[in-house]
């Protein structure tokens, strides 16, 4: 039999459970990030009773060093990730004990819809408890996974748009004005005065663009203070944003968004199937679906559909969340993909700084783009007339004198440009099909919470 030597180095490993077999065996279950191993004690000339007895006082979570060797298990050791092998240890050390009782026990935390069905409310962790709890919740496999993909998503949206020629920028997150033309934003004090936390990169994006940019995104923290405790929102929430010109048509901006969007699906098809997987194997989702490319339905024909589904509403009245969710599984059965773009959006629904239609009186050169019938980007066509620009700011009762700044900005000659803002965590538990946004932020903040 092939056996290899095994290192395994501080702090790397988390004790989940231990079984002790009489005086002469103990089994540990050992995680490392999101894998996990069955190891076994057995008396021999290097491993004693005492060692054992060690072993078996350790407490859960406790950080090990363990030495030992990989060996082929007996049979399939179906509660690890790895089933096939097992570590008979030689030596072992106790790098840092948990306390003995832990306030979330980390089996209560992985346990499936099909377990807790079978087991029971005894067994479940309740999401306010895993939250409270948040580091001993994120060392379970799935949330390992979890913020993987979500590194990923991260991570391709910089590396695709960097290949097209876009310029990543770091905009101001301390803005003396609503940023939306909005209330929902949050006031800070600022020396004499006051400021508020930005509810988007938006101007400056777009300030960005008269600078002679052309294309660039960003990616920063965004701060909404809407009182809304829902499934999909967050008082403060990673934003990915892009704005480019464009020749043309502002199409060619959805054009390269959706294009984006399908290239960063491909690539977490290809590089994270694994940790994809995992996330499944405890919340059970149906596989995300897309096309290429993209659809793109009009404002007015998703409204049709809605109609002719029996919703009732007006043509230039804007999407409530059940609507939206009831167009998402009406464009999947009808078009079967998760992944689609409303175009052309009544202009009363739309932020002060957004293009009105010249062919359509009403609507808007504007879009949202959806997963799974959620809405994950909002985007136009930006005004880059500054008459105009100060028309609209008046009609939503903006003070000019806090955007003066702004809108001068395209006194000096601007190109015609359009972009969107985009909700990292939303894309993250859209695609996973998972029930909640808390779940695919670290640390979330909402209403309710602040901590930890």
């Amino acid at each position: 039999m092939f056996l290899l030597f095994l290192i395994l180095y501080f702090g790397n490993f988390g004790i989940i459970y231990f079984t002790l077999k009489g005086k002469k065996q103990c089994f540990l279950l050992l995680r490392q990030q999101q894998f996990t191993v069955q190891t076994i004690l057995c008396l021999s000339e290097t491993v004693s009773q005492q060692m054992i007895k060690f072993a078996s006082n350790l407490n859960r979570e406790s950080l090990l060093d363990v030495t030992g060797i990989v060996m082929a298990a007996p049979q399939k050791i179906t509660g690890c990730t790895q089933e096939d092998v097992e570590l008979s240890v030689t030596k072992i050390f106790c790098v840092s004990q948990a306390i003995p009782r832990l306030p979330l026990l980390i089996e209560d935390a992985m346990r499936s819809g099909a377990e807790l069905d079978e087991e029971g409310p005894q067994g479940k962790a309740g999401q306010e408890t895993r939250l409270d709890n948040r580091i001993i919740d994120l060392r379970t496999p799935t949330n390992q996974a979890i913020f993987r993909v979500e590194a990923a998503v991260c991570k391709l949206f910089r590396d695709i748009l960097t290949e097209k020629g876009f310029v990543e920028i770091h905009t101001p997150k301390i803005i003396s004005a609503a940023s939306e033309g909005g209330a929902n934003v949050f006031k800070v004090s600022y020396f004499k005065g006051s400021a508020y936390l930005a509810q988007s990169p938006q101007l400056y994006k777009q300030m960005a663009l008269c600078a002679d940019f052309d294309k660039v995104f960003t990616i920063g923290a965004v701060f909404r203070a809407e009182n809304a405790n829902t499934h999909r929102h967050l008082t403060e929430f990673v934003g990915m944003d892009l704005e480019m010109t464009f020749k043309e048509h502002y199409h060619e901006v959805i054009e390269e968004i959706t294009d984006t969007f399908v290239s960063i699906f491909k690539g977490l098809q290809e590089n994270l199937s694994e940790e994809i997987a995992t996330v499944y194997k405890q919340f059970p989702a149906e596989p995300f679906k897309f096309t290429q490319p993209s659809l793109i339905l009009n404002y007015a024909e998703g409204v049709a559909m809605l109609k002719e589904d029996g919703i009732t509403m007006g043509d230039e009245d804007d999407l409530s969340t059940v609507n939206e969710k009831r167009l998402g599984k009406l464009v999947r059965e009808k078009y079967d993909t998760d992944f689609y773009v409303l175009d052309k959006y009544p202009l009363a629904v739309r932020p002060f700084y957004t293009m009105p239609s010249v062919t359509e009186p009403g609507y808007s050169n504007s879009y949202d783009m959806f997963m799974r019938g959620e809405e994950i980007l909002s985007g136009a066509q930006r005004i880059h007339d500054p008459d105009l620009l100060t028309e609209r700011a008046l009609h939503h009762k903006i003070d000019l004198t806090k955007i003066k700044s702004y809108i001068d900005s395209f006194r000096y000659g601007s190109p015609p440009h359009g972009g969107g803002g985009i909700g990292m965590e939303r894309v993250v538990m859209l695609y996973l099909g998972l029930n909640n946004i808390r779940k695919t932020s670290m640390f979330p903040r909402d209403p309710k919470r602040i901590t930890p």
